[in-house]
C-alpha cells in the first residue's frame, strides 16, 4: 500500500501559543500511512515578542504569512471568521496563578484570560477546543467557571459539551519528562458522536514490565539514552551564537537551530566544587556541611530536587523556565558536572534539532520551559485526528 499524500487538512488555531510546542505536535502527527501534515496552522496568537517571533520563524509559512501571527495581547485580536477558518483551537492561558510555585492568587488578572479563550472560540466556532493547563487548575475557580460555561443555556459556551477533563503525564506518552498537564477538551454540541472522545492511550508506563503479556506499553523513557547520550558532555562556549532575525519586524538575535544552543554557564568556584560533590542521582542532601548553606543544613526534609542530578534511566523532572539554574531543581546533568544546556532542555521538550529559535538566552530558555511537551501534544493530535476524521 502506498502512502498516500496530500491529504484533506485540518485547520488549527494556536491561542497562547508561545514558542509553539503544541503547534509542533499536531505538525508532526502522522496517520498510518500518510507522509504529509494533516494538521495546518491556520493563526497564533501569542503577546511576548520573541516567543512569538519563534513560532513566525517555524510556521507563518504553513499558516500563509506572518499577518496571520498576532504578536500581542490577545484582548486586540478579533479574528475574522471568513478569514480564519479552523476545525480545532488549541490554547493554554498564562497559568501563575494557578501554579504550585507561585501564590495561587484566585484574583490574579492571567486567570481571567480564559475568557478571551471563550470568546476566539465563539468568534471561529471550531468543531473542537483544547485547554492545556498545570494540573491545579482542575480545582480551581477559573475552571469550575469554564465548566459552568457549557452547563448553563446562557453560559458563554453553551454550545460546547466538556467531553474530558482530566491530568495527563507527559512520561505516559514516551516524553522522556515527567510533567503532569490539566487537558480539558471540549466539542461542539452539534457534533454529539465527538462528545465521546477519549484521551490518546498511554503507550508507556512507570514499570512497563508489570503489564500483562501482550501489552503494548513500555517502561518511561529514560532521559539519559534518549537525551544525554546524544549530547556532547562538555560545553566550549557560554554564549549565543552571532546572528540576528526580525520575522515580525521586531530584531531580536537569532535565528538558532536548536543544536546552537548547547552553550554552558560561568559557575563559581564553590559552584563547581558543590556539582563534583553531588552523586549520580544525588541532591543538596549530599553536600558536605562546608559546601552546603546554613539554610540547607536546618531544613533537611525540605526539596530533594534542589542542586539535584537527574537520573540517567528516568524521565526529566519537570523542565521550567529556570531550568539552568541547578539551585531551582533537579537540573544538574545526570553525569557532568554542570547544569542542563538549552539544547538538551529543548531536546527532553521534544523540539526537532532544526526547529529555529529568536531571543535572548532567557528568552529562549522562558519559551523552552513553557512549552507544551511535542510528544504530548502529538498525541492529542492523534485523538483529535481521529475524531474528526473516522
Amino acid at each position: 500500500m502506498s502512502a498516500s499524500r496530500n491529504p484533506r487538512t485540518i485547520n488549527v488555531v494556536d491561542l497562547f501559543s508561545g514558542c509553539g510546542g503544541f503547534t509542533q505536535g499536531f505538525h508532526e502527527f502522522r496517520p498510518l500511512g500518510v507522509t504529509e501534515p494533516v494538521f495546518r496552522t491556520a493563526a497564533a496568537v501569542e503577546h511576548d515578542i520573541a516567543a512569538a517571533s519563534t513560532y513566525a520563524l517555524n510556521f507563518a509559512d504553513e499558516a500563509g504569512g506572518v499577518e496571520h501571527i498576532h504578536a500581542g495581547d490577545i484582548e486586540d485580536w478579533e479574528p475574522d471568521s471568513k478569514e480564519v477558518q479552523a476545525e480545532v483551537i488549541l490554547g493554554g492561558p498564562p497559568c501563575q496563578g494557578f501554579s504550585g510555585l507561585g501564590k495561587e492568587d484566585e484574583n490574579d488578572p492571567r486567570n481571567k484570560l480564559w475568557r478571551e479563550y471563550t470568546r476566539i472560540v465563539n468568534a471561529i466556532k471550531p468543531k473542537l477546543f483544547i485547554v492545556e493547563n498545570v494540573d491545579r487548575f482542575l480545582r480551581s475557580p477559573e475552571f469550575a467557571l469554564l465548566h459552568a460555561a457549557t452547563e448553563k443555556p446562557d453560559g458563554e459556551l453553551r454550545d460546547y459539551v466538556l467531553a474530558q477533563h482530566s491530568v495527563l503525564n507527559s512520561a505516559d506518552y514516551g516524553v522522556p519528562q515527567a510533567r503532569r498537564r490539566a487537558i480539558v477538551v471540549a466539542v461542539r454540541r452539534d457534533l454529539k458522536h465527538l462528545a465521546n472522545m477519549q484521551y490518546p492511550k498511554p503507550t508507556h508506563a512507570k514499570n512497563g514490565l508489570e503489564f500483562l503479556p501482550g501489552s503494548e506499553q513500555q517502561s518511561w523513557v529514560g532521559v539519559g539514552p534518549s537525551v544525554f547520550a546524544h549530547t556532547p558532555e562538555e560545553t566550549l562556549t557560554t554564549e549565543l551564537p552571532e546572528g540576528k532575525c526580525d520575522p515580525l519586524g521586531v530584531t531580536l538575535p537569532g535565528a538558532f537551530k536548536t543544536t546552537d544552543l548547547h552553550f554552558g554557564r560561568n559557575p563559581t568556584p564553590l559552584s563547581k566544587r558543590r556539582y563534583e560533590a553531588i552523586p549520580e542521582g544525588g541532591n543538596r542532601h549530599d553536600l558536605p556541611p562546608a559546601l552546603s548553606t546554613e539554610k540547607w543544613l536546618a531544613h533537611k526534609t525540605g526539596s530533594h530536587d534542589v542542586m539535584g542530578r537527574l537520573y540517567w534511566d528516568r524521565p526529566s523532572v519537570t523542565i521550567r523556565t529556570e531550568f539552568y539554574k541547578p539551585e531551582k531543581g533537579r537540573y544538574l546533568h545526570p553525569r557532568a558536572h554542570r547544569p542542563i544546556t538549552h539544547y538538551e532542555a529543548a531536546l527532553i521538550q521534544g523540539f526537532p534539532k532544526d526547529f529555529k529559535w529568536s531571543g535572548s538566552k532567557i528568552q529562549i530558555g522562558r519559551q523552552i520551559g513553557n512549552a507544551v511537551p511535542v510528544g504530548l501534544s502529538k498525541a492529542l493530535a492523534g485523538m483529535v485526528y481521529e475524531a474528526l476524521r473516522s
